[in-house]
């Protein structure tokens, strides 16, 4: 049976998804908005239709209606974890390729998750709902300062706060109850000791109702504002041992809440005494998957879309193996220092290649970004025999990416990749707050770098600059292995500089004359 696919969303993640339905030999239907008229996903579909929004429940079920599609797939964000989306697509009639409505209930009640992992024995933190700050002033005089507020109704890093002193309690439940309201429409909130330098782990699951697997763990310690940057697999810090617990009480709890489809357990692991806490569930297909599909070579999407249509997971534990080791880093359309979007139409768009790289694209050159989205465009994946390999081929492809037109976070990726925290694995969810002075002391050191050597070429004539970067010389490889993102925009720098040391030189020559 041809079924035919709506990938209810845009950018990478639906170009990713749009492959392995066609590699099923199935079909793949899309949806795009006005601002993505001119979409790179859109070529990847067989057909589509316009939609006012990604999150309209009514326009896209109409949309799957109007298509003919039999299934539809969420891909991740937008509506992918959303209950009512899914009980609508279901009743309608059409196969929703994620977990059901009942899973998602429960994964994006953070409490009840949490109580679930307890009786399931996956140890969890102690932790209690707070109607007040009073009630956070108790649990922290009870497990000690500082503590953390968390929304209850979702993650994604909304709604959290960090309590250092009881002097900021009252301020700090007031913002987070507030952005969690407007948020997830659910202003409840709860507070747990606060792990200070944790790495973030989390086991991808696959389950039909009866079997479940796990895929093991990545590592997605590399964060900021609660937003992973860098994700690998597997986490460099722990042994054997670790990863059977840690993955074996991920099943466990996917067993007790009988999980359908594909997710993720996420936990957070103490570095100091080596022991890990459940912290939630996420009933999607994650961001970051790609490292888990390069170790172990499982094609997750596929997987969904199977246990979807067929009911039934055919992996067994026992065959599945992992093999080296992999990386991503996620390509943003922001500037890598104050972190702001950077929206504009891509100019020059080259993407790295060669053994064990991957690249997971939303855009190409000429694309437009649009500040209306995530500023996401791309993921790049790299896989290596050790991990050593792998931060080697992630350094090359990151120099050889070229991207022009707007900023990207490309020279903060390189600044954390070569940083020897990272180099040596023990890095935290602290790593940027941490060292960030040192991350951008290495960014702005690689730009004047950059600066110095394009005010060369231009005071040799703008043509030379081009010249020279197409070229195959050793000077072009050295300027490329420094730095692509920000090409056009120093350039103009450059050139104001250029002009002004021309005047003061002039300025000087001509006072000597006299």
């Amino acid at each position: 049976m041809t079924l035919r696919i709506l990938i209810a969303n845009r950018g990478e993640i639906a170009v990713r998804i749009a492959r392995s339905v066609k590699e099923l030999g199935f079909i793949p239907l899309g949806i795009y908005t006005v601002e993505d008229k001119r979409s790179l996903h859109r070529k990847y579909m067989a057909e589509d239709i316009e939609v006012p929004s990604y999150l309209d429940i009514d326009e896209i079920v109409n949309a799957a209606i109007e298509l003919g599609a039999d299934a539809v797939h969420p891909g991740y964000g937008f509506l992918s974890e959303n209950p009512l989306f899914s009980k609508r697509i279901i009743k309608k009639g059409f196969i929703f390729i994620g977990p059901p409505p009942e899973i998602m209930e429960l994964a994006g009640d953070k409490v009840r998750a949490k109580e679930m992992a307890a009786k399931a024995g996956v140890p969890t933190l102690p932790w209690m709902i707070v109607d007040d700050p009073k009630e956070v002033l108790e649990f922290g005089r009870e497990h000690g300062f500082p503590v953390i507020l968390k929304a209850a109704g979702g993650g994604g890093g909304m709604g959290i706060r960090i309590v250092e002193r009881k002097e900021d309690v009252e301020r700090l439940f007031e913002q987070a109850r507030k952005e969690a309201e407007n948020a997830f429409k659910d202003p409840r909130l709860y507070v747990e000791p606060y792990i200070e330098n944790p790495k973030h782990i989390e086991v991808q699951i696959l389950g039909d109702g009866d079997n479940y697997v796990h895929l093991y763990e990545r590592d997605c310690s590399i964060q900021r504002r609660h937003q992973k940057i860098v994700e690998e697999a597997p986490s460099p810090v722990l042994n054997n041992n670790l990863r059977k617990t840690i993955t074996e009480d991920a099943v466990k709890l996917a067993s007790h809440i009988k999980y359908i489809n594909a997710g993720t357990v996420e936990m957070l692991f103490d570095m100091k005494t080596k022991k890990h806490y459940f912290m939630e569930i996420n009933a999607r297909l994650q961001v970051e998957h790609p490292v888990t599909e390069m170790i172990t070579g499982i094609d997750i999407v596929k997987q969904q879309i199977i246990i979807a249509t067929e009911g039934t997971l055919s992996l067994k534990q026992h065959r599945i193996s992992r093999r080296g080791h992999s990386i991503e880093a996620r390509i943003n359309a922001e500037n890598p220092i104050t972190l702001m979007p950077s929206p504009g139409t891509i100019g020059t768009y080259h993407e790295p290649s060669g053994p064990g790289v991957r690249v997971d694209s939303g855009v190409t050159s000429r694309s437009y970004v649009s500040t209306e989205y995530n500023p996401l465009i791309s993921k790049l994946i790299v896989w290596g025999t050790s991990r050593i390999e792998a931060i080697r081929r992630m350094k090359r492809a990151l120099n050889e990416y070229i991207i022009t037109g707007i900023q990207t976070n490309i020279p903060l990726l390189k600044a954390i990749i070569n940083h020897s925290i990272f180099i040596k694995g023990t890095h935290t969810t602290k790593f940027l707050e941490t060292y960030w002075k040192d991350i951008k002391e290495f960014i702005r050191k690689k730009e004047l770098l950059h600066m110095i050597i394009l005010l060369a070429l231009v005071a040799k004539g703008d043509s030379r600059i081009r010249s020279q970067l197409v070229s195959g010389s050793r000077f072009a490889a050295y300027i490329n292995g420094v730095e692509h993102t920000r090409v056009e925009s120093i350039k103009r720098r450059a050139w104001l500089y250029w002009a002004m040391l021309k005047g003061r030189v002039s300025r000087k020559r001509g006072r000597r004359k006299k």
